[in-house]
């Protein structure tokens, strides 16, 4: 895999009374090596603190115009919140949280940092218990730090050693594709939730940790410990770990038969040689990859880097960036020269679908046939097809007449999915649903079968349509 490009690290840090400790710490973080050609900012938050903090925040940035940036919340609302607005303003493509006290030694950034930059890593904490020399702790606080990542794994299904540690690294793309809602301690069993539900590329390294006691200044408390035990199931089984799109891409993968339905659907027009375009998280890609040569293709890393691990080693299998909307990139396609071309859901996302049809015109062999499925009737779109990023839902011949226009023969046409179309009619168009949940999926997975008599039986249109083209 080739490694990412990175140029700047934005290091987020919360800030409440810190006036003796955090110049000493600010001075530390400037300090700190970097690997060769990354550059830093310094975004510190102040939460409301109630002694000279604020103060000598702006002083810092007074002597470090443009490195140090420096922000004020309202009133003190939680290092959740402060890291939140931290977020929001960073402009870096790498984020680390830093403590604005000298627990956490910034010396260790390039140990941190090395996954990411290598390409092996989209996440990585810093463990305080990873078999690094250490100093000695409390032990009632590590004994309860250690209890809740046991919590914690035991959910998520990872194997973290230390998930309340500070020293969470990040790409910018994983980080602010994560949104998040806690505003004290509770954002780091939030983040480590999210981060495996997401399903990010994830380690661990070791790190040295000088703990303060409470008489220095320590402020997380039992109450937090408390907190966390429920933080770590309310997050574990939210719905609100990414998009909406992503999060019913997870949600559909509880339905393999549903997915084997789809595939089965236009299998017969597809050849050896198939281009799939926007994989996704590989829900089809699982059954198109059986073909003889396949090419996997999508517009998002998230999507493609971890199916390159799953699958990289197979031999008839590609991966390609491709952003549907960007005309350059579609020349993969030209190389690739598919016998088929099939998208699923994925052309009512793309709000200039004529400009798609033809570039493929352009990019494809003769002979080459198009597979599409898109969703039908726009007298039933909802607010989820909004939160999916839909832009329409297509009428009787809209797809079709799309199709001729751009210089592709017909050839077939045919209803996808009859009954689906009640469903989601009460639940997103009466209802106002905005998201599908695992449950939903696996029974609809489990009525697949007789919904795939229905589709054969009974008359009128369904919820998505499936038309096959042909360049000449």
């Amino acid at each position: 895999m080739i490694a990412p490009k990175f140029t700047k690290l934005s290091i987020l840090m919360a800030a409440y009374n810190e006036e003796e400790t955090l110049r000493i710490c600010v001075a530390a973080v400037l300090a700190a090596p970097l690997p060769a050609g990354i550059g830093r900012e310094l975004i510190i938050v102040n939460d409301g603190s109630k002694d000279e903090t604020w103060e000598v925040m702006q002083g810092l940035a007074a002597e470090h115009p443009g490195i140090v940036r420096i922000f004020q919340q309202p009133e003190n609302m939680g290092k959740g919140a402060a890291i939140r607005r931290a977020i929001a303003e960073m402009t870096g493509d790498l984020a680390i949280f830093q403590d604005a006290d000298l627990e956490y030694d910034p010396n260790e950034y390039p140990k941190i940092l090395a996954p990411i930059l290598d390409g092996r890593a989209d996440v990585v904490f810093g463990s305080r218990f990873a078999g690094a020399e250490r100093k000695v702790l409390l032990f009632w606080h590590t004994v309860v730090n250690k209890m809740l990542t046991l919590l914690s794994n035991m959910l998520n299904d990872t194997n973290w050693t230390d998930m309340e540690t500070c020293y969470k690294a990040f790409t910018a793309q994983a980080l602010k594709a994560i949104p998040l809602f806690s505003n004290r301690f509770g954002i780091e069993p939030e983040i480590t939730a999210k981060v495996a539900l997401n399903r990010f590329r994830m380690f661990e390294v070791p790190i040295n940790y000088n703990g303060r006691g409470y008489d220095e200044g320590k402020k997380i408390n039992w109450k937090d410990g408390v907190a966390a035990l429920w933080f770590i199931f309310k997050y574990r089984f939210s719905s609100k770990y990414c998009d909406a799109g992503k999060v019913t891409l997870d949600a559909i993968e509880r339905a393999p038969k549903f997915n084997r339905w789809m595939y089965e659907s236009v299998k017969p027009w597809l050849g050896k040689r198939v281009a799939e375009l926007g994989c996704g998280r590989g829900n089809l890609s699982n059954f198109f990859r059986q073909h003889e040569t396949v090419m996997l293709t999508d517009y998002r890393d998230d999507y493609l880097d971890p199916l390159r691990e799953k699958w990289g080693m197979k031999r008839n299998l590609t991966f390609a960036k491709l952003d549907m909307s960007q005309r350059e990139d579609y020349a993969v396609l030209t190389k690739f020269a598919p016998d088929s071309v099939v998208f699923l859901n994925v052309l009512e996302h793309i709000e200039d679908d004529r400009a798609v049809l033809k570039n493929l015109f352009e990019h494809v062999p003769s002979g080459c046939r198009l597979a599409i499925l898109v969703p039908f009737g726009m007298s039933l779109y909802s607010e989820f097809d909004k939160e999916l990023g839909h832009f329409r839902r297509y009428e009787k011949g809209e797809l079709e007449g799309k199709m001729r226009e751009a210089g592709f023969n017909v050839e077939h046409q045919f209803y996808f999915n009859k009954a689906g179309k009640l469903a989601w009619f009460v639940a997103n168009t009466l209802g106002k649903r905005k998201s599908l949940t695992p449950l939903q999926l696996r029974i609809y997975n489990f009525l697949t079968p007789a919904f795939r008599v229905w589709d054969k039986i009974a008359p009128g249109t369904g919820l998505s349509t499936v038309a096959i083209c042909r360049k000449p």
